[in-house]
């Protein structure tokens, strides 16, 4: 796959977009007409993407963005009522699908790079669950959020567990249970976005706080990604004993040497190998 213009099998409009500049990667999810849902083929594309990024040691920061006023709408409803024409009434699909759902959700979590959300207009249900499920999200003024699900008789069950990852149990549960649009603000004092600008101003600040990682050793910042997310389900006795086998395997790292090193000696930081 080509590093601009990562798609699917639509070579003249591309579900999935990406274009890299200095160890950032951003990917952007290409169906503004319809509100960039998470149709079966977007997940696929967007899958195929995330492993891609997962291989490339040029990249060291991803961001995830919308085509065109909004961020993403969640699963496509309309492909998933035609799935109902099938004998067992399109549950072996449903299945299936929220199984690609979570599998795209959790290589998210699993990938090595940080990815950040950046996100305008509306974020719905698996859209919600995207923003969460991000490491951060950097939210435009005009940014709303709902697990909206609940209202239409269908409960967002597998956005529950990224939103009760991220937010306390009484603000996800509210979230679940109404089913309403909250607003960028709210999203920020609850926790599921990290920022709120003005969207003139959205792509800078996503991109700025991208390169501001990417400065970063992308040794470290693999290995603490990876321990953050493990140790947050452990007790705390196992997170500590996990995280001092991490820093320990961290410090044998040839960038935290180099680091050190230039800290100590008070010389500029090396060039980072990742190794």
């Amino acid at each position: 796959m080509a590093k601009d213009d990562i798609a699917n099998n639509n070579i003249a409009e591309p579900l999935i977009t990406r274009h890299d500049d200095a160890g950032v990667a951003r990917l952007t999810l290409n169906q503004p007409r319809r509100i960039n849902a998470l149709s079966e083929a977007m997940l696929h594309a967007l899958q195929a993407a995330l492993d891609e990024i997962a291989e490339d040691r040029s990249v060291r920061a991803v961001i995830l963005s919308g085509a065109g006023d909004h961020f993403c709408a969640g699963h496509n409803l309309k492909e998933m009522t035609e799935a109902r024409a099938g004998d067992d009434g399109g549950f072996e699909y449903f299945q299936q699908l929220f199984a690609t759902c979570s599998r795209m959700m959790q290589t998210i979590v699993e990938l090595p790079q940080p990815v950040i959300a950046e996100v305008s207009g509306i974020a719905t249900a698996a859209g919600c669950q995207l923003v969460a499920t991000c490491d951060l999200a950097v939210a435009s003024e005009d940014a709303r959020f709902a697990t909206s699900g609940v209202t239409i008789g269908l409960f967002c069950s597998t956005p529950m567990v990224a939103l009760t990852r991220n937010l306390s149990r009484k603000h996800a549960m509210e979230m679940l249970l109404l089913g309403e649009f909250i607003p960028a603000s709210r999203a920020a004092e609850i926790g599921l976005v990290n920022r709120v600008v003005p969207l003139s101003d959205l792509a800078q600040e996503t991109t700025e706080l991208a390169r501001r990682i990417a400065d970063k050793s992308p040794a470290a910042i693999k290995i603490g990604k990876s321990a953050f997310y493990e140790q947050a389900q452990m007790s705390l006795a196992e997170a500590y004993a996990y995280t001092g086998r991490a820093m320990a395997e961290n410090m044998m790292a040839r960038d935290a040497e180099a680091g050190i090193g230039a800290f100590l000696s008070k010389a500029p930081m090396p060039d980072w190998t990742g190794e």
